[in-house]
C-alpha cells in the first residue's frame, strides 16, 4: 500500500490548501470484496439462502437472521453454483449452475445428505426455475428441451420430481410470469428492442387476450397478477417517454394507471398477502424503491443509507421481515433486515474488505456534455482524489454492453482499482442507451458504431476541458457491445484514443448474428429488426462496421480479453481481431480464460484480467510498469 500525499481544495476556503493522505490498494485487496445476493427466507423464516463469491467462485450459503452467523452449503471450485431456494417441509436445497460459462443452466437439487441430482438434464437443455406453487407442493420451471429455441412450461411435484409440460411454446413467446396457480399466463412477443406485444393465455379455456394495443405500439413489461386473480399489472411507454404502470381487469379489460414518475418504473410487485407494493423506478442512474403498506396507504419508511443503491429486495411471506441489498458506488452491497414497524435495520453481510477505507475511493457523479450534435449526453464519473491542476492524470471513456445497456452508479471494482490509481474514468451512457427515455433508446438503430460512437469521443473531449485531466493520454474500453465500440474506435477512428482495452467485444457482426444461441430464438427478429439482418442486403453495412475487417486502421495498442466458453462472441472473433492487430504491426495483447464465458465470474480470473489491465494501461498511458 502506497501513501500519496495530495492537494484538495478546501469549498469552503477556497484559498487554503491542506494536505490529505490517500491510501492505495492493491488488486487482491480489491477482490477481498465478497458480493452476496439473495434467493429466500427458510420457511420458518430463522435464515436466509444467498450466492456468494468468498471463496473465489459463486456457492451457496446460510445466513442466520438471529446472530448474522455464516454456513457453507456447496463447496464448488470449478463451476459457480447460484442459490435457487429451499424445498418447504425437507432439508433440500435447488441450485443452479452452467458449465465454465456456457450460460446452458441446470436446476440441480442439494439432498439433506449433500448429494446432488439435476433436475433437467441434457447437454444442450438450458433451464429457468420459476417458482413454487403456494402450497410449495410443486416446483415450475421452463427448458427449450423439446424445441432448443424455445421454452415449454413445465411442473413437478416436490419428492417426485418428475417433470409434466403444461404449456408447449410453438409460436417463439417469451414466457413472463402467471397466476399462482399457472391458469393465466403473461406471454411476450418481441418486434424490436424497443418494442413487443404482450398477451395472457387462459389454459383453461384455451383463450389469447392480447395486452398491447395494435395502434399503439411501444414496450410492454409484465409485472404481475393480483392474489384474486382479477388483475394484471404490467408497465408501458404507450404515449409518453418513460415507462409507467399500469393494472388491467381481466374481467373487463379496464385499464388503470396506477403509478408513473419522470423516469422509467421498473416494474411493481405484491408481498404475499399483498399487504404491501413494491415499484421500483429507475432514476437517473440509481434505483429508487416506493412501499406502500395497502392497508393505510401509507409509504413505508426504513432508516436511510446514505447514498445507497438497491440491489436486492425481498418481503419475507409472514409479511414481517424486508430484506434489502443496499451499496454505493464506493461499497459492494450488503444484506440489510429490516422488521416492519421497527426503527434499525440489522445489517447482515460485511462485504467491503475491512483493508479499504471508502474514503479512499471515489463516489460516482452523474455528468452531462454535449456530443458532436448537440444533443446531452449523461455519464457517470470518476475523479481520482490525487487529481489536481499540477498532478494531471490519464482518463478512460467506459462503455456498457448492450445495445441497449445503462452505466449505473453501482460499485464495480475495476473502476475503483483504476481510479484509485490515478485514472478518470467516464462511463458513458451515450444514444442508445436505455434509462433515457424512449426516444433516446431508439437513436441508435440501425446506427451503430456511428453517432453513438460519437457520443464516447465527445465524452473524450469532456474529459480534455477538465483542467487535471491529461488530455494527450485518454482510451478507451468496454465489454460486450462496450468491447465493440472500443474496437470501432479503434478502427473506424484511430487518432482519437491512445489505448482500447476490448473485453469479449463484438468485432464481427455478420457472425455473431448468425450465430446467436438458439435459446435466443425468440429475441433473434427482433435484434435483427435493430441491428440488422445479417441474411439480407444488410450485410453489407454490418460488414463496414464490422471492426475484424478493418483492422489495418488501427494506429494505437489495444488489449482483448476473452472467455474460451462465451457462447455470444465466440473465441474466433477475438482470434481474428488480434491478428488483424498484429497484421497492421501494432501492439496488442491478448489474454485467454479456458474457464469463463462472457464476462468473468471467478475471482482469480477477475485478478488477473484487472491486474494486467492496468499494467497495460500504465505501459501505454503512463509511461510506467508498477506492478499491481
Amino acid at each position: 500500500m502506497k501513501k500519496l500525499m495530495v492537494i484538495a481544495a478546501v469549498a469552503l476556503l477556497a484559498s487554503c490548501t491542506v494536505k490529505k493522505e490517500v491510501d492505495q490498494y492493491t488488486i487482491d485487496q480489491f477482490y477481498k470484496n465478497v458480493n452476496t445476493w439473495f434467493s429466500g427466507f427458510s420457511p420458518d423464516e430463522t435464515k436466509i439462502l444467498v450466492s456468494s463469491n468468498e471463496t473465489g467462485i459463486y456457492n451457496v450459503f446460510e445466513i442466520s437472521l438471529g446472530d448474522g452467523s455464516k454456513r457453507q452449503v456447496t463447496s464448488s471450485t470449478d463451476d459457480s453454483y447460484f442459490a435457487v431456494g429451499y424445498v418447504h417441509g425437507t432439508g433440500q436445497i435447488l441450485y443452479s449452475a452452467d458449465k465454465g460459462g456456457n450460460e446452458i443452466n441446470h436446476i440441480y437439487l442439494l439432498g439433506e445428505d449433500g448429494s446432488t441430482v439435476d433436475l433437467t438434464p441434457g447437454d444442450e437443455v438450458k433451464a429457468s426455475f420459476n417458482g413454487f406453487s403456494p402450497d410449495k407442493k410443486v416446483m415450475y420451471f421452463s427448458t427449450n428441451g423439446r424445441d432448443p429455441q424455445y421454452f415449454d412450461l413445465y411442473r413437478m411435484n416436490v419428492g417426485e420430481w418428475k417433470p409434466e409440460i403444461i404449456w408447449e411454446n410453438t409460436e417463439g413467446f417469451d414466457y413472463s410470469g402467471s397466476t399462482r396457480d399457472r391458469n393465466i399466463l403473461a406471454l411476450a412477443k418481441s418486434i424490436t428492442t424497443s418494442e413487443n406485444r404482450l398477451f395472457l393465455f387462459d389454459r383453461v379455456t384455451g383463450r389469447t387476450t392480447e395486452i398491447s394495443e395494435a395502434d399503439k405500439p411501444g414496450s410492454y413489461s409484465a409485472s404481475g397478477f393480483s392474489n384474486d386473480n382479477a388483475s394484471f399489472y404490467y408497465t408501458t411507454d404507450v404515449g409518453k417517454e418513460f415507462a409507467y404502470l399500469v393494472k388491467y381487469d381481466i374481467a373487463t379489460g379496464g385499464r388503470e394507471v396506477v403509478y408513473e414518475a419522470d423516469w422509467d418504473v421498473r416494474g411493481c410487485s405484491f408481498s404475499r398477502n399483498e399487504k404491501y407494493r413494491m415499484i421500483m423506478v429507475n432514476e437517473d442512474a440509481r434505483i429508487k424503491l416506493k412501499i406502500t403498506d395497502q392497508s393505510t396507504g401509507q409509504d413505508v419508511v426504513w432508516p436511510d443509507i446514505q447514498g445507497s443503491n438497491i440491489e436486492d429486495l425481498a418481503i419475507s411471506e409472514s409479511e414481517k421481515y424486508l430484506l434489502l441489498g443496499l451499496g454505493t458506488s464506493r461499497t459492494p452491497g450488503d444484506l440489510y433486515l429490516y422488521e416492519f414497524g421497527g426503527t434499525d435495520m440489522k445489517k447482515l453481510t460485511n462485504n467491503l474488505n475491512p483493508e479499504i477505507n471508502p474514503a479512499n475511493l471515489t463516489e460516482a457523479e452523474v455528468v452531462r456534455y454535449a456530443s458532436f450534435d448537440g444533443l446531452e449526453i449523461p455519464a457517470i464519473y470518476y475523479k481520482p482524489l490525487t487529481a489536481t491542476k499540477k498532478n494531471k492524470v490519464p482518463a478512460m471513456v467506459l462503455v456498457h454492453g448492450g445495445p441497449g445497456g445503462q452505466a449505473m452508479t453501482y460499485y464495480d471494482p475495476l473502476i475503483q482499482y483504476l481510479v484509485n490509481h490515478g485514472y478518470a474514468v467516464l462511463d458513458v451512457n451515450n444514444r442508445g442507451s436505455s434509462g433515457y427515455g424512449k426516444s433516446f433508446f431508439k437513436m441508435d438503430d440501425r446506427n451503430h458504431g456511428d453517432k453513438d460512437l460519437k457520443d464516447c469521443i465527445w465524452g473524450k473531449k469532456w474529459l480534455q476541458t477538465l483542467e487535471y485531466i491529461d488530455s494527450e493520454n485518454i482510451g478507451i474500453i468496454g465489454g460486450s457491445y462496450g468491447g465493440f465500440m472500443t474496437m470501432a474506435a479503434m478502427t473506424s477512428a484511430p487518432d482519437e484514443f491512445k489505448v482500447g482495452v476490448n473485453l469479449f467485444g463484438v468485432t464481427n457482426w455478420l457472425r455473431t448474428l448468425k450465430s446467436i444461441p438458439p435459446w435466443w430464438g425468440s429475441f433473434r427478429e427482433s435484434l435483427y429488426n435493430e441491428m440488422g439482418d445479417p441474411f439480407t442486403a444488410d450485410s453489407v453495412r454490418l460488414y463496414n462496421i464490422s471492426p475484424v475487417f478493418h483492422g489495418q486502421n488501427v494506429k494505437h495498442p489495444v488489449m482483448v480479453l476473452q472467455g474460451a466458453n462465451d457462447p455470444r462472441v465466440l473465441q474466433v472473433e477475438s482470434d481474428e481481431m488480434v491478428e488483424a492487430i498484429r497484421s497492421a504491426g501494432v501492439p496488442v495483447e491478448y489474454v485467454i480464460f479456458p474457464d469463463e464465458g462472457h464476462g468473468f465470474v471467478k475471482k482469480e480470473n477477475e485478478i488477473k484480467a484487472y491486474s494486467q489491465i492496468r499494467e497495460f494501461l500504465d505501459k501505454y498511458l503512463k509511461g510506467t510498469g508498477e506492478e499491481s
